[in-house]
């Protein structure tokens, strides 16, 4: 169902451009957004100090006025297989973008919407090693 998914794309921009206007104003440059291969898909590739950041961006509803614990933790969906497609994008960019020779880091970037109260809040893990 088509409809579907571009609801949930548009759901899944809504999360990309908080983290966007987050990074942004923390002097980050964004180079690239949704990145897509077959076999995989980087969600924002940025810059910062000459150190290229390629983010995984998770984002889930949730209503941010009640103060309600959750053992959900969305960033816990990014492992194995996820991690395996994400190494063989980053690695297919960097060579398509001739930038072997440059320091990067991976991280995931885990947004809550509330869009009935229209507030977001934000949870970014940086430098994630994967292998």
């Amino acid at each position: 169902d088509d409809g579907k998914f571009s609801a949930k794309r548009q759901f899944g921009n809504k999360g990309e451009d908080v983290v966007c206007n987050h990074l942004k104003r923390l002097h980050y440059k964004i180079i690239d957004r949704n990145y897509l291969k077959k076999w995989g898909e980087i969600d924002i590739v940025a810059s910062k100090e000459e150190i290229f950041h390629f983010i995984e961006v998770k984002t889930v509803l949730k209503d941010l006025r009640v103060n309600r614990e959750t053992s959900f933790r969305p960033e816990e969906n990014v492992h194995g297989n996820k991690i395996k497609r994400l190494k063989r994008t980053i690695q297919t960019y960097i060579a398509e973008k001739g930038i072997e020779n440059r320091i990067w880091e991976f991280s995931v970037a885990v947004v809550f919407l509330d869009l009935k109260n229209r507030m977001a809040k934000m949870i970014h893990l940086k430098n994630i090693i994967i292998e």
